[in-house]
Parts: C-alpha cells; structure tokens; sequence
C-alpha cells in the first residue's frame, strides 16, 4: 500500500479495510489479520495498526475477543448504512466537484444519464 502525506497513516488504514468491507472482501464476522501480520504486510508501525482497528471499534464496525482476535461486526444493518453513507459522500463530492468545475445540476444528471446508458449496453453487449 502507497501512503500519502495527506491523512495520517491510521486513517489511511482505516480507509483501506472499510474499502475492503464495502466491496464484500471482508464479510459480517471475518476476522481481521494480527496487529502484527497486517502491520507487517502494510509496512508501518503496529501501533498504527492498533490505532486503526480501536479507531474501527469505535465506529461499531469492528470487535475484539481478547485472545481471539479482531473481527468484522455481525450487525448487518450497521454494514448497509455504512456502506450507504459511504456511496452518499462519494456522491457529494462528486457533485461538488463538478459543480466547481462549471456545471449545473441538470448537466451533471444529463452527462450520468449518458454514461449509465452506454455502461447498460456495454455491459448487455459484453464489451466490458
């Protein structure tokens, strides 16, 4: 994993296993590798790491077992509204961005209209 200067190290980390929730890698009750294999694997501090799955908890996405391990919450419904309002601050930034860059709401809607239809027949036609 690449890191930036923009976000401390725990947040990034942070964002990369709650990507990994959203797209369905990691599923209701998966554990979650070692403090020290994950900080092992990602190159940085265990204390990161550590600091990235209490940050978690602390969000509800998270639990920990003492001698088990870190897991992935059971809570269906916490991972669908998660998962929405991640897509819901996609969505803002995206419209906000592009509301910068000169464009109306009816503009954004037309040019999404667009691209969703040419993605509905690309993917009916297989040209993915």
């Amino acid at each position: 994993m690449e890191f930036n200067g923009n976000a401390p190290i725990y947040i990034q980390v942070m964002d990369l296993l709650k990507a990994k929730i959203s797209a369905g890698e990691l599923n209701l009750g998966d554990k979650l590798p070692s403090v020290r294999d994950l900080s092992k694997e990602l190159k940085v501090n265990p204390n990161t790491i550590q600091r990235a799955y209490q940050e978690l908890e602390r969000e509800s996405l998270v639990f920990t077992q003492r001698g088990l391990g870190t897991f992935i919450t059971e809570d269906s419904e916490l991972i669908k509204s998660f998962k929405t309002k991640e897509i819901n601050d996609l969505i803002k930034t995206f419209i906000e961005d592009v509301i910068k860059l000169g464009y109306d709401i009816e503009d954004v809607l037309e040019i999404l209209k667009t691209y969703l239809n040419e993605e509905e027949i690309n993917e009916h036609s297989g040209n993915k």
